[in-house]
């Protein structure tokens, strides 16, 4: 039987990448899905069309989930159209390379926007249907190394993603007594394309640097589709016993 058979699940960032292979893989389980993305439609869509293809009902909605307003909006579409949301996926991220003294104080506020507030937006418009179904749910959210440790011009980032756990553990704390669990999947080294390579200026829109690859147990790049077999585990019964843990998707890198 598929995993996620008769679950209905929010993904945010479902149009590349990451986001992408979670939307095929959960439908290939079974599951319906609430797809957002913050721009460019067709690229929602056609992964949407992919879906579908699988067996899966579709809502691709465009909303920015680091403005509180537009997920109140998106969530209610959402639970309009399926009544109900069993698993959300935040998959939204913002990884700007920069030196601390470069910091900008806009780009440091849009950071936090997105790696952090994002997660609590999506949380709090969520949960009370959550709550009032009394059937449970799965909060997983996308962090990365730097929620475990920090790295030369990633200030913003690495302050955004520990904050991102340590909400995760609270929601966790909070959540666990109505069975909603919250989880943080952190990621190294995943071969994704770079939408915006001015973000890596030392590599552009390429692979990761052999100097990445350093300390990397597994010596290779992780797949997008691995990334989703976790998310997979997180959103199914199969974790049930699992909430507020960090399960690390690094190929050994940071050990």
């Amino acid at each position: 039987m598929p995993q996620l058979e008769g679950k209905t699940a929010l993904i945010a960032g479902a149009g590349r990448n990451n986001g992408k292979a979670i939307a095929l893989a959960f439908a290939r389980e079974g599951a319906d899905l609430i797809m957002v993305a913050r721009e460019k439609r067709d690229e929602l869509e056609a992964v949407s069309k992919e879906c579908q293809a699988l067996g899966a009902k579709t809502l691709p909605l465009l909303a920015d989930v680091s403005d509180h307003e537009q997920v109140n909006r998106m969530v209610q579409q959402g639970l309009d159209h399926f009544g109900k949301v069993d698993v959300m996926v935040n998959v939204a991220g913002r990884r700007p390379h920069q030196d601390f003294w470069d910091i900008s104080y806009d780009e440091w506020l849009r950071v936090f926007a997105v790696n952090l507030h994002s997660m609590f937006y999506l949380a709090k418009a969520l949960t009370p249907s959550m709550i009032r179904r009394g059937e449970g749910g799965s909060l997983i959210a996308l962090g990365g190394l730097a929620s475990l440790t920090s790295m030369p011009q990633r200030a913003h980032v690495t302050a955004s993603k520990t904050g991102l756990y340590g909400l995760i553990k609270s929601l966790a704390l909070e959540l666990g007594p109505y069975n909603i669990r919250a989880n943080l999947i952190a990621l190294s080294l995943i071969d994704n394309v770079r939408v915006n390579p001015e973000w890596y200026p030392e590599k552009g829109a390429g692979t990761h640097t052999s100097r990445e690859m350093e300390g990397c147990a597994l010596q290779r790049t992780g797949r997008p589709e691995e990334v989703a077999n976790v998310a997979v585990y997180l959103a199914s019964d199969q974790s049930s016993y699992v909430t507020g843990d960090r399960v690390l998707c690094t190929g050994g890198k940071g050990m």
